[in-house]
């Protein structure tokens, strides 16, 4: 089969290379799966870096998370189908760009009838982190006020579309005009440019001064910084990642005096120490879809030989919505 793969760690575009590798077995436990679409994301980028929080020896294949056929089952595995359509995360050395990939037969969803292979692809790791942080981290109610940082890519926009399906209103921050015209797409209530606005002001207007409940921040750096100055009482904090590639430091004596919380999500924990959960959220996500209140925003279906590419446009932040590697 056809696979990227690093063998170097560095910049995606020079440290990924398409290879013909041989196909992949299942062992027990496992599944193996036709990949028909996998979405790129920005733990992509980190794994070609080296600087994930998993570190596979190299040579590996990134992508993590894919749409796909089952093709076969492992020893041990029941419950599943050869044949059938399905989402699932895949964790390096086996990753999701390549035409063939081996999950965990526990991480394995059904795919959503209501999306296409491409869509279906991009719903699982960016949306359930979302609701994992909106719902069971933030505990978003109906009528609060929702900051999202980078409310135009692809973790921002399904915070952006669970938050209104929440009953929120929406503050989307991006940079550049191309970026604020996607968000007023996705239905933000407020628009802020950060290149030209100052959120933090934009956020006390439309408040009338009170500020945002909850602030849904995978961006970190000077957007966690200055979040800090327009969180409500009682406002919430979500740290959900750092593609300004600083981690911030928070001060906790400001947290104690203004009477905020900061809360972290690693949504990936909840395969280890909750995955009921998981499967909970995917049947809320499937009803959401199926009533078209969210809707992954896939701006581009490309070829497996454009992956390299994308991954690095993706870490270079030049992107909007979500990237798919279309493979069927």
């Amino acid at each position: 089969m056809k696979a990227w793969r690093v063998h170097e760690t560095g910049e995606p575009r020079e440290a990924m290379r398409l290879e013909e590798v041989p196909d992949p077995v299942p062992g027990p436990g496992e599944v193996l799966v036709r990949v028909r679409a996998a979405n790129v994301n920005f733990p992509d980028a980190l794994l070609c870096r080296g600087q994930y929080q998993i570190r596979p020896e190299p040579p590996f294949t990134p992508g993590v998370e894919l749409c796909g056929e089952i093709r076969e089952l492992g020893p041990g595995v029941t419950g599943l189908q050869p044949g059938a359509r399905v989402i699932a995360p895949a964790t390096p050395p086996g990753g999701a760009f390549a035409e063939l990939a081996v999950v965990r037969a526990a991480t394995v969803l059904p795919a959503p009838e209501s999306l296409d292979d491409a869509e279906a692809a991009a719903l699982h790791i960016g949306y359930q982190t979302g609701w994992f942080g909106l719902h069971r981290r933030a505990a978003l109610r109906t009528g609060e006020t929702l900051l999202v940082h980078a409310a135009a890519g692809g973790v921002g926009s399904a915070a952006v579309q669970l938050g209104k399906a929440a009953g929120a209103s929406v503050i989307g921050v991006v940079g550049g005009p191309e970026k604020a015209a996607v968000a007023a797409e996705l239905g933000c209530d407020v628009v802020v440019d950060r290149r030209t606005q100052d959120f933090v002001a934009v956020v006390k207007e439309a408040t009338g001064g009170r500020g945002a409940d909850v602030v849904y921040d995978p961006v970190g750096g000077e957007a966690y910084a200055r979040s800090t100055k327009c969180v409500a009482f009682e406002g919430r904090i979500v740290v959900v990642g750092f593609t300004s590639g600083t981690i911030p430091t928070p001060g906790l004596n400001h947290a104690l005096v203004k009477n905020y919380s900061i809360l972290g999500l690693h949504w990936g924990l909840y395969n280890t120490h909750d995955p009921a959960a998981i499967h909970d959220c995917h049947r809320e996500l499937t009803r959401l879809a199926a009533e078209s209140k969210v809707k992954p925003l896939v701006t581009e279906r490309l070829p497996l030989g454009a992956a390299a590419d994308a991954v690095q446009r993706v870490a270079d932040g030049t992107t909007t919505g979500r990237l798919v590697i279309v493979t069927a």
